[in-house]
């Protein structure tokens, strides 16, 4: 078996372009969930969005880069206050049964045939991302090191990707850290656990909500435009309600209500996936299973994944830097 391109791989993708646009928008994701208690199934909206903006401002507009970044994250703030205004003074599962279907709304208008000049289609866009690498500081080839024989190498575009996500997220999680820590984010968890609480206080707990609502989707847009970049393209499938769940599969995997928790939790799913299919191929490949093939690999990494997880939400439903008190969720 090749375990030196196992190994390779796998270390990679603990800091590879998915790691980093999941790790970001899971951020975004644990200020709803972890936070403030908010059942959130539309992230992907916000990251389709904010894509989806940069775009079409891009491509189909003519205009700057840095103007498309600025219209993806108009577009997050619309989507948060379209959501949040009609569903933030009701129950939690009210939110939850709106934000799914807005975000299935938003996947099906962009791959519309009927604004297919627009959005693109199920095909999507291309061709918006040279303003981006017109600002990358590295030159053209290949950056990394070697860990013994075990070659960790990204090439100038990647690294340039992954150096300006790593950068966001480290921002994101140093802001999470001083909000969670300051009156504000002292409300926020209040509200979690106890709204009735919170409004005899005298706050208005819609506003704070909402404003959780507004910051939550705002970063997690970034993994939007971290994933347009990363891929230089946008496709509506990829910001169906999958990438939601990975994304609460992350939060709770490193832990709700901590700052570092969605961070840890990315790198987790994505080196244990990477890895199990990286064994598994192998494996398969060299005779030592035998009962399948290597286009069953995929579909048995996912079933080892989820049977980890479930043993992982039995005895350690928290998460592995969670703390029980923090998953609760007042849903009156």
């Amino acid at each position: 078996m090749d375990w030196i391109t196992i190994i390779s791989t796998t270390i990679k993708a603990s800091v590879g372009v998915e790691t980093v646009l999941y790790g970001i928008a899971a951020i975004g994701l644990n200020i709803h969930f972890g936070y403030t208690g908010l059942l959130n199934f539309g992230q992907a909206a916000f990251m389709g969005v904010a894509g989806y903006g940069l775009a079409v401002t891009v491509v189909v507009l003519g205009m700057p880069f840095w103007v498309g970044v600025i219209f993806g994250l108009i577009a997050a703030v619309i989507l948060a206050f379209l959501l949040g205004i009609p569903t933030l003074q009701l129950r939690a599962d009210y939110l939850a049964i709106v934000t799914i279907a807005a975000a299935e709304i938003v996947r099906l208008v962009f791959r519309s045939v009927q604004f297919k000049d627009v959005f693109g289609g199920s095909d999507g866009h291309r061709g918006f991302t040279d303003g981006f690498y017109a600002l990358n500081p590295y030159p053209a080839g290949n950056y990394g090191f070697n860990l013994g024989p075990v070659p960790l190498f990204f090439n100038h575009r990647t690294m340039w990707v992954i150096t300006v996500g790593w950068v966001l997220i480290a921002l994101a999680c140093l802001m999470v850290h001083l909000l969670m820590k300051s009156p504000w984010g002292r409300v926020l968890k209040a509200i979690r656990e106890d709204e009735d609480a919170v409004r005899s206080l005298g706050k208005s707990v819609f506003s704070y909500k909402m404003q959780a609502l507004v910051l939550g989707g705002v970063i997690g847009c970034m993994g939007g435009f971290i994933y347009g970049l990363g891929y230089a393209s946008v496709q509506p499938d990829v910001f169906g309600t999958e990438t939601t769940f990975y994304m609460y599969t992350m939060v709770i995997l490193g832990g709700a209500a901590r700052v570092l928790g969605p961070v840890i939790g990315s790198m987790v799913f994505w080196v244990l996936l990477v890895f199990i299919y990286g064994v598994l191929s192998e494996a398969v490949r060299v005779g030592y299973i035998t009962f399948m093939d290597t286009n069953q690999v995929g579909a048995l990494r996912w079933i080892l994944v989820g049977a980890g997880l479930i043993l992982l939400l039995v005895y350690r439903p928290q998460g592995i830097f969670g703390d029980k008190r923090e998953i609760a969720i007042d849903a009156r």
